[in-house]
């Protein structure tokens, strides 16, 4: 079946990049369109076809494309492709604008319905002064073209529920794809540092709380450092961002260390995994890859009970749900977890969560499952 696979821009890092490495790779014989794409070696030996914003300066600025968005993606011709197959965080989902009875049937994979608009109060730019102006005529535009005759699927039920309440449709969940085959095909990921990684790794408390994200405001990162504190460990903090002074002044003031691994390789976050006591992931995310990632590798989570990332953990028993930050239970939550058997959380995480468990759910869902030499297949429910 020539099917065609559509994103909302292409960039060398992200994890809606990666759910669509994985859609092109269930579907070898697809397409892929999008508005702009910044990584033009990510999928050799196929056609990757861009829209007319990617020949003009708004590619350089997202906020300054959004206005353009909706009408780019009502405009985009789908009718060519057998199927539809696209990967939405903003506006993707209008591609092709109202479904004609005759029309290629399209299945829409939402990592979130834009939080601009429908969740502001968790994306900074929903607070721009353009966004805000226009956010109304937008929301009355997103909501109709939800409803066009399209399939839904949400990458987690958190995303279902909140698809529900903006757009009025119901959705499939099916989680994204974390890469458990490949995290755990390394028994230690600290023997595979090079010699500046594997020197600062050497220089860290042989028991810590990590945590690990863009240091910006909503990632909480600043409950990593109480649960250290309370737990009476030391706290390691990776990654940045431009809430690093912010993160350093409460570092500063910390009952215990707390010790800032800048910008880790893929190989010293796996490490860091592996080695922490405990991640504390306080974000309210759409999923959450990374308590996946840190479960694949042995290490119990705490989350927050909003959002998406409360799921895996339930349905892996790999760490602690919290209801409330307060100390009591933020306490009680960390001793807990600290307590957990990981082994059976490994044991069953490729099977929930894995890359294989996510092309099994969405070929079943598309309903053209074809294998990797492109034939199709049939795959029972």
């Amino acid at each position: 079946m020539a099917g065609l696979i559509v994103h909302e821009w292409i960039e060398r890092h992200g994890g809606s990049e990666n759910v669509v490495d994985e859609m092109a790779a269930a579907f070898p014989d697809a397409d892929i369109h999008c508005l702009w794409n910044n990584a033009e070696d990510r999928y050799p030996g196929r056609t990757v076809t861009e829209s007319w914003l990617a020949r003009t300066p708004l590619r350089r600025s997202k906020a300054a494309a959004l206005p353009f968005m909706p009408a780019t993606w009502a405009n985009t011709k789908v009718s060519h492709a057998d199927f539809v197959l696209i990967s939405s965080h903003a506006f993707a989902h209008h591609a092709g604008g109202r479904q004609p009875a005759d029309g290629p049937q399209r299945f829409v994979y939402v990592h979130t319905p834009a939080r601009y608009l429908w969740a502001p109060e968790l994306d900074v730019r929903g607070g721009n002064p353009v966004a805000r102006a226009i956010a109304p005529v937008l929301r009355q535009i997103d909501r109709r073209r939800a409803q066009d005759g399209a399939t839904f699927a949400a990458n987690s039920d958190y995303i279902r529920q909140r698809m529900e309440r903006a757009w009025g449709v119901e959705a499939t969940v099916i989680h994204p794809p974390v890469r458990v085959e490949y995290l755990q095909s390394v028994r230690s990921w600290a023997d595979q540092l090079n010699d500046a990684d594997a020197y600062l790794f050497s220089t860290l408390p042989t028991e810590f709380v990590l945590g690990a994200s863009r240091f910006v405001d909503y990632k909480r990162l600043d409950v990593a450092i109480r649960a250290g504190e309370l737990a009476g460990l030391p706290v390691v903090l990776a990654g940045a961002g431009p809430h690093y002074a912010e993160l350093s002044a409460l570092a500063d003031k910390a009952s215990v260390p707390v010790i800032f691994v800048t910008r880790p390789s893929d190989e010293l976050l796996f490490a860091l995994y592996q080695a922490a006591s405990l991640l504390v992931f306080a974000a309210v995310e759409d999923f959450g890859i990374m308590p996946v990632e840190a479960m694949t590798l042995g290490t119990p989570v705490l989350v927050v009970a909003e959002g998406g990332a409360s799921e895996s953990v339930n349905a892996l028993d790999g760490g602690v749900v919290l209801e409330s930050l307060d100390d009591a239970t933020l306490r009680e939550a960390v001793e807990l977890a600290l307590m957990l058997d990981m082994t059976p959380a490994q044991d069953r995480v490729n099977a929930l969560f894995g890359s294989a468990a996510f092309a099994f759910k969405l070929t079943n869902w598309v309903g053209h499952p074809v294998n990797a030499s492109g034939t199709d297949r049939t795959i029972a429910s």
